[in-house]
């Protein structure tokens, strides 16, 4: 397990509050060890183009990508593009992902945007972001990681561990996950946004955990601003 790059001492402004310059060596510190512990970070959603990526990330919301994975292999069988799903019924497809939470409205919107997808784009996935949100069943957060993990177009999607893992570690103290994702933004270098994304991730989903995280030789523990607390 690596450890942690030894902090200096935080500077404080005049407010006794931590510097911007100070959040930005600490999140740096944090960024080396995301990069020792998750060279290669990505989804794990599985999927072999941005099409699948798109209905994978829909199907995610509020739920697990374990769960998503175990259903689209058959789903993404049976319709293997847009012009194949835009083809279906929502009862024809919720057979498919009915494992999943929410299940029946997820049909509606992934037969929905297969249908805009063909309509309006020749059935390929936009790259563009306000054209992506415009879709059935797409925010703020399934537009920025489809075009992050499939085009590589910077940007830092915050789900429910980066909103854990930013009020933890003190590099954010908003509520809202597109506000949030902006002060990442503001504290990472933009070329390393969707390598900061997929790694904290990994870094919520199995060791700082909601319950119970796992502070003990915690690599981030110096730079932690919630360390003792459990």
């Amino acid at each position: 397990m690596p450890k942690a790059p030894k902090p200096k001492a935080r500077a404080q402004g005049s407010s006794g509050r931590e510097s911007l310059k100070a959040k930005k060596q600490r999140a740096a510190r944090i960024l080396a060890v995301m990069e020792q512990l998750y060279p290669q970070a990505a989804t794990e959603l599985q999927h072999r183009n941005p099409f699948e990526l798109l209905i994978a990330t829909v199907l995610s919301a509020q739920a697990t990508d374990a769960s998503v994975n175990k259903a689209t292999p058959a789903l993404f069988q049976r319709y293997p593009d847009a012009f194949a799903l835009a083809q279906a019924t929502p009862e024809e497809v919720e057979p498919y992902i009915k494992t999943i939470g929410l299940y029946r409205s997820k049909a509606r919107n992934i037969v929905l945007l297969a249908r805009r997808l063909v309509e309006q784009y020749g059935g390929e996935v936009p790259v563009d972001k306000a054209k992506l949100r415009a879709l059935p069943g797409v925010g703020w957060k399934t537009a920025t990681v489809v075009l992050g993990a499939a085009f590589g177009v910077p940007g830092i999607a915050v789900d429910t561990h980066l909103t854990r893992l930013a009020a933890r570690l003190g590099l954010s103290a908003q509520k809202d996950p597109e506000k949030i994702g902006g002060d990442l933004e503001r504290l990472f270098p933009k070329e390393k946004w969707v390598f900061v994304h997929h790694a904290l991730i990994l870094f919520g989903r199995y060791r700082c955990t909601a319950r119970n995280p796992k502070c003990q030789d915690c690599p981030l523990y110096n730079d932690c601003l919630s360390k003792g607390a459990w």
